[in-house]
């Protein structure tokens, strides 16, 4: 059959793809046979991207065009050899443009060479229409995974689901989606799953500081393409041509297969999905489904990002660069929702008195309400500084408090005279009539210690039990207390 008249009777850009068979059902080259007028204008007159070569010649190995690509080799692969209809929609990552791709297999197979049609659209936008155009199968699992990102209350926990999701897809031992700060180089494990009886290990056992430039060295490795699927021997290979130190990282840890997607939207990179030791039996399937699924991760990757930014800027102080009260609160606020215990909250009753003073007493009596429905809650409530300003006797008996902590000023005289012990020791006692643990602040001698002992202090605070420490020396005390 004549090649050329075929794909002349074709509108769009259309060529003939030749695969030479290996001995062991794999392939040795793939070739561009011949073309049309339309798809030869693709190589010598681009739009949108940028060739190898702009000059077309017959029968020369597709890589004379373009930089090898396993998707495009797998998919004419299947549609030459095996004879399977493939089609695909994909944007590159080496190319400003989508491509509509559809294989179709020929029968004109000439002993290990065989034949498939190519037929490829330029969209220089993303086609909608062309990308829901998929399998009931496939647009079920989008659908779920869209819903399951819904999930108004915790995103990890979506995206979590959704992982795990896609591991079973895949049939693989481990799925992971890593997020990449390209701003601060920086990267994170967001979620990840494990099949049962697997032995690899977590990836934060990997990621340090040093892991976002292995991590990013993983676009050059997919080569442009919008994806890698490594699923044999032959495409580990590449990887080892191309990134021999992930390849040394990926086989040391028992990978045999892997498929990689970067998570990229508006032209960011935001991330990376994989599996690891998937079922190369359904890698066509896995990456139809998760060239669509990644798309919408990205998407609400993106947005999360967006919010998570938004956040940052309403919530932390201009100048201290601190969490602000708008911070404070709403963490409280979803503690609480989340019925989660957390340590002691401080209630400042000079502020307090202030409300009175400037708002009156209304706004005063709103604030008690609001004091006491934390206290419904089970959050446990502590009067600072008391003794001093506006913290009491008179407002110890509004506010419903679990705690009461002595100011500094009285520890520091406590052992000046016994006047002084004795002040000290009133207030404790009034505390327990009314109910509340004692907390003296500020203690750094042993004789403080001694003398609140004596007198039935509950708790003590201060550089009694340690001063402030460098990062370093604070993480060592802390992983020595772990270890006992």
């Amino acid at each position: 059959m004549d090649f050329q008249t075929i794909v002349d009777g074709i509108c769009k850009a259309a060529c003939v793809i030749s695969v030479e068979k290996a001995e062991n059902d794999g392939y040795v080259k793939i070739c561009v046979v011949t073309g049309n007028r339309a798809y030869i204008d693709t190589i010598e007159k681009p739009v949108g991207m940028e060739m190898m070569t702009n000059k077309f010649i017959p029968d020369r190995e597709y890589t004379n065009y373009v930089p090898k690509d396993l998707n495009f080799e797998e998919a004419c692969y299947e549609a030459a050899v095996k004879k399977k209809c493939v089609n695909s929609y994909a944007r590159p990552a080496r190319y400003d443009v989508w491509f509509n791709m559809s294989f179709i297999p020929l029968s004109q197979d000439k002993g290990n060479i065989c034949y498939c049609l190519y037929i490829v659209e330029v969209n220089l936008k993303p086609d909608a229409k062309r990308m829901s155009t998929v399998s009931a199968d496939i647009a079920s699992y989008v659908l779920e995974t869209c819903i399951k990102l819904q999930n108004p209350d915790d995103f990890q926990e979506a995206m979590k689901e959704v992982c795990a999701d896609v591991r079973d897809l895949c049939d693989s031992e481990h799925c992971c989606i890593l997020l990449m700060d390209t701003e601060k180089r920086k990267c994170s494990v967001l979620c990840e799953a494990f099949s049962k009886d697997t032995d690899l290990l977590p990836m934060d056992k990997y990621v340090d500081d040093a892991f976002y430039d292995i991590a990013y060295s993983w676009l050059d490795t997919i080569g442009g393409s919008n994806c890698l699927i490594v699923k044999n021997e032959h495409d580990m290979d590449l990887i080892k041509e191309r990134n021999p130190i992930w390849h040394n990282s990926i086989t040391s840890a028992g990978g045999k297969t892997i498929v990689l997607f970067p998570l990229t939207f508006k032209d960011e990179l935001l991330g990376f999905m994989w599996a690891i030791n998937f079922s190369d039996d359904k890698a066509l399937m896995i990456k139809e489904t998760l060239e669509l699924t990644s798309f919408i991760l990205a998407s609400e990757l993106y947005s999360y990002k967006m919010i998570e930014h938004l956040k940052y800027m309403s919530y932390t102080d201009a100048l201290t660069k601190l969490p602000n009260r708008f911070a404070s609160s709403d963490y409280v606020a979803d503690l609480i929702k989340r019925n989660e215990k957390f340590t002691v909250v401080s209630i400042d009753l000079n502020n307090f008195k202030s409300v009175n003073d400037t708002l009156g007493f209304k706004a005063g009596n709103k604030a008690l309400q609001c004091i006491n429905e934390l206290r419904d809650m089970g959050v446990k409530l502590a009067i600072d500084d008391f003794g001093t300003g506006y913290s009491s006797l008179s407002y110890l008996n509004k506010i419903p408090a679990n705690l009461l902590k002595i100011d500094k000023s009285f520890i520091d005289k406590i052992n000046a005279n016994e006047s002084s012990k004795q002040y000290v020791a009133a207030i404790i006692s009034m505390g327990h009539i009314m109910g509340l643990d004692v907390i003296s602040e500020g203690v750094e001698e042993e004789e403080q210690l001694e003398a609140l002992r004596s007198i039935g202090c509950d708790y003590v605070q201060g550089y009694i039990w340690g001063r402030p420490m460098m990062p370093d020396a604070a993480e060592e005390l802390v992983m020595n207390i772990v270890k006992l």
